[in-house]
């Protein structure tokens, strides 16, 4: 622990005959062992235990939760700085980062700032009531060859031998694309630093010194590879202290967890550990399909963020990505994440250390990363992660460059690992696009653990068994049913490959050309309901539902003499070669071209071919009814100007009650102009129950249009009805 503080990022430590004995000297060597804790006798030994004092009085500290709170922090890591003095030569990783986060730290009295002459005493009284400073030191050169090349190594030693010219030329040769790395005179000796910092920092956890602790470290690290630095980074600070503690304590630090929640990948963590059965590497990170940074590797070969990269060899299932589909995740997803796949798996591998490389360039107010997550977010992550390997957590900085929001990110996290509990927050909806990465995540991962495998299919097993897929049944069965109802029939569409998917897409009502009145209904599939069990979650055909509301509007239509046209639109084309346990609907747009290219090829090939009473879409469609529980489209054509008009005074547009245009004001607003039709909130959300709650609504305005038509109306032209029913 840090002394008294008179001026910025001096070091002022308390004499050695003021410090209480046994944790100076685990906080300075790193070791496990004491030469007296507080409260024993020197040589004396407690024979009904077994233990010699000084370990008896470590267990009892930690028992009562007497163990302090570490934290590593050097001023001379400030040192290192951009060679490039030009205007405009700013760099994000700035020196003033792990400045802000002390400074922060002493400001919420985490550290003792007070009269030196007390800290002894205030030591002695209440060791966790302060953090307790862990010196730093350089990393050895056979320390960072434990992680490192010796060539890398010598190619960081290197920097401090050049002149400032060629720092220059050096920082412009490497401060672009993939290394983006800045050099100056002092780097090589901070990088030193840091690695230092971050191998005391584990080795205090690690031999139970300290029960956590921050290291306020830079450079960073967990961009660096094996053989080359890259991204601000020169040795990988976090693996390089991994191996040290494996190699020191053989025994109590076999397996570690390093969780990683910077926002960029840490792809030096992932490929130094990928075939490493010790080391779980969990990475949540943005990926955008490895568009950011650090991206897709100039390697083919070589894995990135990607949540299909495991791992290889012994170390199969040891590398979990979590890489969110795009920027502006928050609080929402970063918990769910945690919840579904972060502590399950990490619970069931149950490391002996936990390892946080911890950048905060998530945090909200963070403009390079652009995502949202809250102090009370990392406070509650961290809660969480030192339930695992007896409270032992290390947490290393990593990125983070809004030196507020880093400083406030890291205060929360320092206050839940000194025992202060997370804050109550508020956890928001999750993006369901990041609800089914997690997903896809869960089964990337089932092969390899057993929290993972609830809910998951094995795809390519149930395949080669003959299983198919259900969506295909279901209109199989359909059409069984609607053929004995109505005799309707599949009406062939031409398609270029032949998927199950195609197979009864379409069915028709006999005599459809000859019919006066006809009704097209376009829709989704039906829904599915089930219950799962709770133990294995597996589905019985009892506990199971399908919900389909286009069954009673064909009834009805038969009924009252329509011909019907039924138009099913799978949200997914299935295919052979598909071996996905969870696939998502496709886009909207894919949607809308499968919907285009279906209506124009029924037009062009049937409807138009029908006798020219029967072709009522000639003049005008008398009237569409839509129930909307998706994307509310606008109907509007540059080339008919009065066709917003004709589908404001012909249409029912039912959308549902959940619907993110009633919650907008700007969107009600344009919602009831005329090229959005004459919309309904429903009371209800579903598109089986909307249709089921309205149908009486929807009949009743599809007959009296028919009778407006069969009597004259005010149409022009003999004209027939339709009504349109989608999704």
């Amino acid at each position: 622990m840090e002394g008294s503080q008179p001026m910025d990022g001096e070091d002022h430590h308390m004499k050695d005959a003021d410090r209480p004995k046994g944790l100076e000297h685990g906080a300075a060597n790193g070791a496990g062992t004491h030469e007296a804790s507080p409260g024993s006798e020197e040589g004396s030994f407690d024979e009904e235990t077994d233990m010699d004092p000084d370990s008896l009085a470590l267990e009892q500290s930690r028992r009562r939760g007497l163990l302090p709170t570490g934290v590593c922090y050097d001023v001379r890591m400030k040192m290192h700085m951009n060679a490039d003095f030009s205007p405009g030569a700013h760099h994000p990783e700035d020196p003033r980062r792990v400045h802000e986060i002390f400074e922060a730290f002493k400001r919420t009295g985490l550290i003792y700032t007070g009269p030196e002459e007390d800290a002894a005493r205030i030591l002695k009284e209440v060791p966790t009531r302060y953090m307790w400073r862990i010196p730093v030191r350089m990393a050895t050169r056979e320390e960072i060859c434990l992680a490192h090349s010796a060539d890398h190594l010598a190619w960081v030693e290197k920097i401090e031998k050049l002149s400032t010219a060629e720092l220059r030329e050096l920082t412009k040769r490497y401060d672009q694309g993939r290394e983006s790395l800045y050099v100056g005179a002092m780097s090589h000796t901070v990088a030193r630093l840091s690695a230092g910092g971050a191998i005391e920092t584990c080795k205090n956890v690690a031999g139970g010194v300290v029960k956590n602790a921050f290291a306020v470290i830079r450079p960073p690290g967990h961009h660096a590879e094996y053989d080359h630095p890259m991204g601000f980074c020169f040795f990988n600070n976090v693996p390089v202290a991994v191996r040290v503690c494996q190699k020191e304590y053989p025994e109590t630090c076999r397996k570690v967890l390093i969780l990683d929640w910077d926002v960029h990948h840490g792809n030096g963590v992932q490929n130094i550990f990928y075939d490493d059965p010790n080391v779980l590497y969990i990475s949540l990170h943005v990926y955008q399909n490895g568009q950011f940074y650090p991206g897709q590797p100039p390697n083919p070969m070589t894995p990135d963020g990607g949540i299909e990269h495991c791992g290889m060899g012994m170390g199969l299932g040891r590398n979990v990505n979590i890489g969110w589909h795009d920027q502006g995740m928050g609080d929402g997803e970063y918990m769910a994440a945690f919840q579904k796949i972060v502590m399950p798996i990490a619970q069931e591998f149950n490391p002996d250390l936990v390892v946080i490389s911890a950048g905060f360039d998530a945090a909200d107010g963070d403009e390079l990363g652009g995502c949202f997550v809250t102090p009370p977010c990392y406070a509650h992550m961290t809660h969480m992660l030192m339930s695992l390997a007896d409270g032992r957590v290390a947490v290393c900085l990593e990125g983070g460059y809004n030196l507020r929001a880093i400083s406030n990110s890291a205060v929360a996290v320092a206050k839940t690992l000194m025992g202060e509990p997370p804050p109550k927050m508020e956890v928001p909806k999750i993006n369901k696009e990041a609800a089914r990465m997690l997903a896809k995540v869960q089964a990337h991962q089932a092969p390899y653990w057993e929290c993972m495998r609830q809910g998951i299919v094995d795809v390519p097993r149930t395949q080669s068994l003959g299983g198919e897929r259900l969506h295909d049944v279901i209109r199989s069965a359909q059409r069984q049913v609607l053929q004995a109802k109505h005799n309707m029939t599949p009406l062939y569409v031409q398609r270029q490959h032949l998927y199950k998917s195609f197979e009864n897409q379409v069915l028709v009502t006999p005599d459809l050309d000859r019919a006066r009145k006809i009704m097209v209904i376009i829709h989704d599939p039906p829904e599915l309901l089930a219950q799962p069990d709770a133990i294995d979650t597996s589905l019985e055909p009892h506990n199971a539902w399908l919900v389909d509301g286009v069954t009673d509007y064909i009834d009805w239509a038969v009924k009252h003499g329509f011909g019907v046209m039924d138009i099913n639109i799978p949200g997914y084309i299935t295919q052979e070669e598909d071996t996905d346990a969870f696939i998502p609907v496709s886009k909207e747009r894919e949607l809308e071209q499968q919907i285009q290219s279906l209506v124009c090829y029924l037009w062009d090939n049937y409807i138009q071919l029908y006798q020219a009473d029967d072709l009522f879409i000639l003049g005008r469609i008398s009237g569409v009814v839509s129930f909307v529980n998706g994307n509310l489209r606008a109907v509007k054509s540059s080339i008919d100007e009065q066709l917003s008009a004709w589908y404001k005074e012909n249409s029912r547009v039912f959308v549902a009650a959940d619907h993110a245009c009633w919650t907008d004001h700007e969107l009600t607003r344009r919602i009831h102009k005329r090229r959005f039709g004459t919309v309904v909130r429903s009371q209800d959300v579903g598109l089986s129950k909307m249709m089921r709650a309205h149908a009486d609504d929807a009949h009743d305005w599809i007959l009296q249009r028919v009778r407006s038509s069969e009597s004259g109306g005010d149409t022009t032209e003999e004209e027939e009805e339709s009504g349109n029913m989608n999704s």
